[in-house]
């Protein structure tokens, strides 16, 4: 699978994400890995990974910023709001087949800039 194909099947995924669980879980292999660094958590398989997002308590929305990658490594930066509260978000994807072997989610909160620092920093809206 080449890079287009693999921003296409990216491209599809993100755009089912929270909206159709079962098109958007057409990218991951069987044996998928989803780990979650900072609480130490791991899913190990596509039937458990649908399962947990499946039984998922909050609502869920996402807008996806960007999403770079080449070859079997792929990075997409987006934010996603648990009842309406934005957490940023790096998920980090490496393929095998043409489908999703192992995905590792960092997340973090927004925080305001602090002062000292705005002469040299910029807000992009």
């Amino acid at each position: 699978m080449g890079n287009l194909e693999i921003r296409t099947a990216l491209d599809r995924h993100w755009e089912f994400t929270g909206i159709d669980i079962d098109k958007s879980h057409e990218i991951y292999r069987d044996d998928v890995i989803v780990e979650f660094p900072q609480s130490g958590e791991r899913i190990s398989g596509k039937k458990n990974l649908y399962e947990l997002r499946k039984h998922y308590p909050a609502k869920l929305g996402f807008k996806v910023l960007r999403t770079r990658g080449e070859g079997t490594l792929w990075v997409t930066e987006y934010i996603i709001t648990y009842d309406g509260r934005p957490v940023n978000v790096a998920c980090i994807m490496e393929f095998i087949d043409e489908k999703i072997a192992h995905e590792t989610l960092y997340f973090g909160d927004p925080f305001e800039p602090p002062e000292w620092r705005s002469k040299w920093v910029e807000k992009p809206n």
